[in-house]
């Protein structure tokens, strides 16, 4: 897991990655929860988003948004995070030149800023969003949502109300050419501090469904 600083729009920024060598691969970006509260890309979920990726044969980089760790620049209440996300998958890209196939996941903040990601890269073509805080940001943007993806949320989230979540993926769901699937984690916070590998599990499952039929090798 090789320590990586890189261009972004304001100034340098930090990330982890993993590239596959001596073939192509998947690309996946994941993006960290809130960094006013803590959030960086060493959060335990955003780790093993980043293993669950990498064990399936997919190139992977997660990064520190701008202010946080080493990366430069102020909080920019999510327009700058979305710039760097785009720059950071245009750098991981350029590691992987000739990828195929692109993914990207996000917990919390993360999970809105990715799927603001996915409205404006057309090659993303699965996503895993969890937690998403549908309460204090809006998602009106994904009108239509244009991959199919997994939303994963817990019961006893007190951060982000449930209700909240279900009304994104009633929406989400009613739309067509997409698949977008729905985990309700019973006894599960906004942390998923007891209920952590239930969260993997449930991720490792996805992948599994989804990947199975891929043209690449997830072993």
């Amino acid at each position: 897991m090789p320590e990586v600083i890189y261009s972004g729009p304001d100034g340098r920024l930090e990330g982890r990655i993993h590239t596959v060598e001596g073939r192509r691969s998947p690309v996946a970006l994941i993006l960290h929860p809130l960094p006013q509260f803590g959030g960086n890309m060493n959060n335990p979920i955003i780790y093993h988003l980043y293993q669950t990726f990498l064990k399936r044969g997919f190139s992977v980089l997660r990064f520190n948004f701008r202010s946080v760790g080493k990366s430069q620049g102020t909080f920019d209440q999510g327009i700058g995070e979305l710039s760097d996300a785009a720059a950071s998958l245009d750098w991981l890209q350029s590691q992987v030149p000739d990828s195929r196939g692109c993914w990207v996941a996000g917990y919390s903040f993360g999970a809105w800023i990715a799927m603001q990601l996915l409205m404006r890269r057309p090659e993303i073509e699965g996503f895993i969003s969890i937690a998403p805080p549908a309460n204090m940001y809006d998602f009106n943007f994904l009108a239509p949502c244009p991959s199919s993806g997994i939303i994963m949320h817990g019961q006893e989230d007190k951060v982000v109300p449930e209700e909240d979540v279900q009304r994104l993926v009633e929406k989400l769901q009613a739309q067509k050419n997409i698949e977008v699937e729905y985990e309700s984690i019973p006894k599960a916070n906004h942390f998923f501090e007891k209920e952590h590998d239930i969260l993997v599990n449930k991720v490792n499952d996805y992948l599994d469904t989804r990947l199975v039929s891929s043209d690449f090798d997830i072993g």
